[in-house]
């Protein structure tokens, strides 16, 4: 399985990034930046929302992976 330093790690880690700004956009001044430069509704902007989406889903994945206590060896 795919450990947080692998490629897709990085790549869900960039795709988280760019979600989280994006929605601090929208929370802080009421702009969508995602829907400002593909076109609000657009195929384009769905795709990238989807993107975003799948990022978390992998990164909660990995992330229960780097956590996992690990039963000691006595």
């Amino acid at each position: 399985m795919a450990r947080p330093t692998s490629t897709l790690g990085a790549i869900s880690l960039i795709l988280l990034i760019i979600g989280g700004l994006n929605w601090g956009l929208v929370g802080l001044a009421d702009f969508d930046l995602v829907a400002a430069l593909f076109g609000e509704g657009s195929l384009l902007s769905r795709i990238v929302y989807v993107l975003v989406g799948l990022a978390a889903i992998v990164s909660a994945v990995l992330f229960t992976k780097l956590v996992r206590v690990e039963p000691s060896h006595a």
